[in-house]
Protein backbone atom coordinates (compact mmCIF):
# COMPACT_ATOMS: atom_id res chain seq x y z
CA UNK A 1 0.00 0.00 0.00
CA UNK A 2 2.84 2.41 0.85
CA UNK A 3 4.51 1.99 -2.54
CA UNK A 4 1.26 2.53 -4.40
CA UNK A 5 0.57 5.74 -2.46
CA UNK A 6 4.14 6.85 -3.03
CA UNK A 7 3.81 6.20 -6.79
CA UNK A 8 0.63 8.26 -6.89
CA UNK A 9 2.31 11.04 -4.92
CA UNK A 10 5.17 11.07 -7.44
CA UNK A 11 2.59 11.20 -10.23
CA UNK A 12 0.98 14.30 -8.69
CA UNK A 13 4.37 15.92 -8.10
CA UNK A 14 5.31 15.18 -11.71
CA UNK A 15 2.13 16.79 -13.01
CA UNK A 16 2.63 19.82 -10.75
CA UNK A 17 6.22 20.14 -12.00
CA UNK A 18 5.08 20.09 -15.63
CA UNK A 19 2.45 22.77 -14.97
CA UNK A 20 5.00 24.84 -13.02
CA UNK A 21 7.61 24.52 -15.79
CA UNK A 22 5.09 25.70 -18.35
CA UNK A 23 3.26 28.42 -16.40
CA UNK A 24 5.57 29.30 -13.51
CA UNK A 25 6.45 32.62 -15.08
CA UNK A 26 2.82 33.63 -14.58
CA UNK A 27 3.27 33.09 -10.84
CA UNK A 28 6.37 35.29 -11.02
CA UNK A 29 4.18 38.19 -12.06
CA UNK A 30 2.93 38.18 -8.46
CA UNK A 31 5.93 36.83 -6.54
CA UNK A 32 9.23 37.67 -8.22
CA UNK A 33 11.25 35.30 -5.98
CA UNK A 34 9.60 32.35 -7.82
CA UNK A 35 11.93 33.10 -10.74
CA UNK A 36 14.88 31.44 -8.95
CA UNK A 37 12.93 28.16 -8.89
CA UNK A 38 11.09 28.53 -12.16
CA UNK A 39 13.97 29.20 -14.53
CA UNK A 40 15.71 25.88 -13.69
CA UNK A 41 12.37 24.03 -13.91
CA UNK A 42 11.53 25.55 -17.29
CA UNK A 43 15.06 24.86 -18.54
CA UNK A 44 14.79 21.23 -17.43
CA UNK A 45 11.38 20.84 -19.12
CA UNK A 46 12.74 22.36 -22.32
CA UNK A 47 15.82 20.10 -22.19
CA UNK A 48 13.83 16.91 -21.57
CA UNK A 49 11.43 17.60 -24.44
CA UNK A 50 14.13 18.78 -26.83
CA UNK A 51 16.41 15.80 -26.25
CA UNK A 52 13.67 13.15 -25.99
CA UNK A 53 14.85 12.03 -22.58
CA UNK A 54 12.60 10.53 -19.94
CA UNK A 55 12.30 12.48 -16.71
CA UNK A 56 13.72 10.77 -13.61
CA UNK A 57 10.32 11.14 -11.94
CA UNK A 58 8.93 8.68 -14.52
CA UNK A 59 11.56 6.12 -13.52
CA UNK A 60 10.81 6.71 -9.84
CA UNK A 61 7.07 6.29 -10.36
CA UNK A 62 7.60 3.06 -12.31
CA UNK A 63 9.93 1.72 -9.62
CA UNK A 64 7.34 2.42 -6.93
CA UNK A 65 4.56 0.86 -9.00
CA UNK A 66 6.57 -2.33 -9.49
CA UNK A 67 7.37 -2.43 -5.75
CA UNK A 68 3.61 -2.11 -5.09
CA UNK A 69 2.97 -5.18 -7.26
CA UNK A 70 1.57 -3.11 -10.12
CA UNK A 71 2.98 -2.89 -13.59
CA UNK A 72 5.14 0.02 -14.57
CA UNK A 73 4.84 1.63 -17.96
CA UNK A 74 7.18 2.31 -20.82
CA UNK A 75 7.83 5.71 -22.25
CA UNK A 76 7.50 9.07 -20.60
CA UNK A 77 4.94 10.56 -18.24
CA UNK A 78 3.43 12.50 -21.14
CA UNK A 79 3.20 9.41 -23.32
CA UNK A 80 1.54 7.36 -20.61
CA UNK A 81 -0.89 9.83 -19.00
CA UNK A 82 -1.41 12.76 -21.33
CA UNK A 83 -0.70 11.53 -24.82
CA UNK A 84 -4.03 9.78 -25.32
CA UNK A 85 -5.83 12.95 -24.30
CA UNK A 86 -3.68 15.56 -26.03
CA UNK A 87 -2.10 13.63 -28.91
CA UNK A 88 -4.13 10.50 -29.65
CA UNK A 89 -1.97 9.55 -32.63
CA UNK A 90 1.31 9.24 -30.74
CA UNK A 91 4.21 11.27 -29.48
CA UNK A 92 6.79 11.94 -32.17
CA UNK A 93 10.07 13.84 -32.08
CA UNK A 94 8.39 16.65 -33.98
CA UNK A 95 5.72 16.96 -31.30
CA UNK A 96 8.41 16.98 -28.62
CA UNK A 97 10.11 19.86 -30.45
CA UNK A 98 6.78 21.69 -30.45
CA UNK A 99 6.35 21.04 -26.72
CA UNK A 100 9.87 22.32 -26.04
CA UNK A 101 9.12 25.39 -28.14
CA UNK A 102 5.85 25.88 -26.26
CA UNK A 103 7.66 25.89 -22.92
CA UNK A 104 10.17 28.41 -24.26
CA UNK A 105 7.65 30.70 -25.97
CA UNK A 106 5.20 30.86 -23.05
CA UNK A 107 7.93 31.62 -20.55
CA UNK A 108 9.88 34.04 -22.72
CA UNK A 109 6.65 35.96 -23.40
CA UNK A 110 5.78 36.22 -19.71
CA UNK A 111 9.31 37.10 -18.64
CA UNK A 112 9.52 39.62 -21.47
CA UNK A 113 6.32 41.22 -20.22
CA UNK A 114 7.69 41.26 -16.64
CA UNK A 115 10.88 42.90 -17.85
CA UNK A 116 8.97 45.46 -19.89
CA UNK A 117 6.65 46.21 -16.98
CA UNK A 118 9.57 46.52 -14.57
CA UNK A 119 11.48 48.88 -16.84
CA UNK A 120 8.40 51.07 -17.27
CA UNK A 121 7.77 51.16 -13.52
CA UNK A 122 11.34 52.42 -12.98
CA UNK A 123 10.82 55.13 -15.57
CA UNK A 124 7.56 56.19 -13.91
CA UNK A 125 9.31 56.48 -10.55
CA UNK A 126 11.92 58.91 -11.92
Amino acid sequence: MFFQLAAEAVLLIHLAFIVFALFGAAIATRWRWIIIFHLPAATWGFFVELTGRICPLTYLENYLRVRAGLSGYTGSFIEHYLLAVIYPVGLTREIQFILAGGVAVVNIAIYGWLYWRGSHEKIDMI
